[in-house]
């Protein structure tokens, strides 16, 4: 694990416990370890007493025997947008029907509306809470949605706040076009001519903008079809962008067979998820996102096949899926719970799935994601007894001090 000379070094931690996440089934425990940092990359990971003679480093850590982690990776999530659906959340529970709450102008076109109204700045203020939340609990990477603008003017200046995360920020931030999240209304009726926008036009200039990492669609009964998510992914093959997709949360509409045919980054949700949906995915190396806080929040009862995506080898993350219709949630550690409580998964499988699997979904798996020599010096610091216990607790966080890069910063950002 050292390199094969000693070298000065930026930083050194020391008096820690590692879990690497470096190889699959479990945590890769180092314990008495020590991490060094040179140029924002691990260096050197190792035994404490294996530390090599002549290294030092400019600065050095005492852990005091916390444990250190990759970065936590909330790897979907639509926690950029403007406005409050608490109300729908109230109504819902005094017995008011959803297609009476849409009626009333709620719903997801609610929220459009309110982002399309909202500034570019005053978008950023309002969810700036909500990701520094996230980033006390340890985040060190977020994917950033759009499809509350749901026309060029509007997902232009989503994504553009996006991307002012992460200058403003201590985190990475991936970006993700979802044009083909609903229909807008001035589009009633219209869906395939509205494909048209965002294939032609919509997306063409956002990449051209340099504002898309990656293209997403809601394919559902409620949402797009498959042959209008196909073009989609069709438009987005064609700028060399990788696609991922909301798929079989509500119904097999087969999109999560074809996200596998297109090389996709994941297929997420994934409640009515087919044995040949599984397979496809296994052979393409499409990850499976699962979002228990939406789970949740439906109150769904049908359980995603968590044991036939284990069978297959088909790689599972968790994520927040963070937004203010179906999962109101700024806490990874929460979902990582909900996963194992709803979803029968470890807190082996938990802590892998916001890390190496996380980062897979993103396709950054070669520099983020797991504790290597080489890799991003992004990890977090806890002060817990064992790995496990991040999966288990509930509303505490034992988060001790983040790294991004390489640079420390305390948990609680102002």
């Amino acid at each position: 694990m050292a390199e094969t000379r000693p070298r000065q070094w930026d930083a050194l931690w020391q008096n820690t416990h590692l879990a690497t996440l470096a190889q699959p089934g479990g945590y890769g425990e180092i314990h008495d370890g020590a991490i060094a940092v040179r140029d924002g990359r691990i260096a050197w990971m190792g035994k404490r007493a294996d530390l090599p003679a002549g290294c030092h480093a400019a600065v050095e850590h005492d852990a005091g025997g916390a444990w250190l982690t990759p970065g936590l990776i909330d790897c979907h999530t639509h926690i950029l947008y403007a406005g409050n659906r608490s109300d729908e959340f109230e109504a819902r529970l005094n017995g008011v029907a959803y297609e009476e709450i849409a009626r009333r102008g709620g719903g997801i076109l609610s929220t459009v509306r309110a982002t399309r109204a909202a500034s570019e700045n005053d978008l950023l203020a309002a969810s700036l809470p909500r990701i520094r939340a996230l980033l006390a609990e340890g985040v060190t990477t977020l994917e950033i949605k759009s499809g509350y603008g749901l026309d060029l003017e509007s997902e232009a200046k989503m994504l553009h706040a996006a991307r002012r995360v992460g200058d403003t920020l201590p985190v990475r931030v991936k970006t993700t076009f979802l044009g083909a999240h609903a229909l807008p209304e001035e589009y009633k009726g219209q869906a395939d001519a509205y494909i048209d926008l965002v294939c032609h036009k919509l997306l063409p200039a956002l990449a051209d903008m340099g504002l898309v990492d990656a293209v997403d669609a809601f394919c559902e009964n409620i949402g797009f079809s498959r042959a209008q998510t196909e073009r989609v992914f069709q438009a987005a093959a064609s700028r060399g962008l990788p696609v991922k997709l909301h798929a079989e949360q509500l119904s097999n509409q087969e999109g999560a067979a074809l996200t596998a045919r297109y090389g996709g980054l994941s297929a997420d949700h994934l409640e009515y998820l087919s044995e040949q949906g599984i397979a496809a995915m296994a052979a393409a190396g499409t990850v499976a996102v699962l979002l228990p806080g939406a789970f949740y929040f439906l109150r769904e009862t049908r359980l995603p096949p968590v044991q036939a995506l284990r069978e297959a080898g088909v790689p599972i993350a968790i994520a927040t899926d963070c937004n203010p219709g179906t999962s109101p949630m700024t806490s990874l550690l929460l979902a990582m719970n909900m996963a194992c409580t709803l979803f029968r998964m470890t807190p082996q499988e938990a802590l892998a799935a916001t890390t190496i699997h996380a980062a897979k979904a993103l396709g950054l798996q070669e520099t983020l994601g797991s504790l290597a020599v080489g890799k991003a010096a992004d990890f977090a610091l806890w002060d817990i007894d064992r790995p496990g216990d991040l999966a288990y607790a509930i509303g505490g966080n034992p988060c001790r001090s983040v790294v991004n890069g390489g640079v420390p910063r305390q948990p609680v950002l102002a």
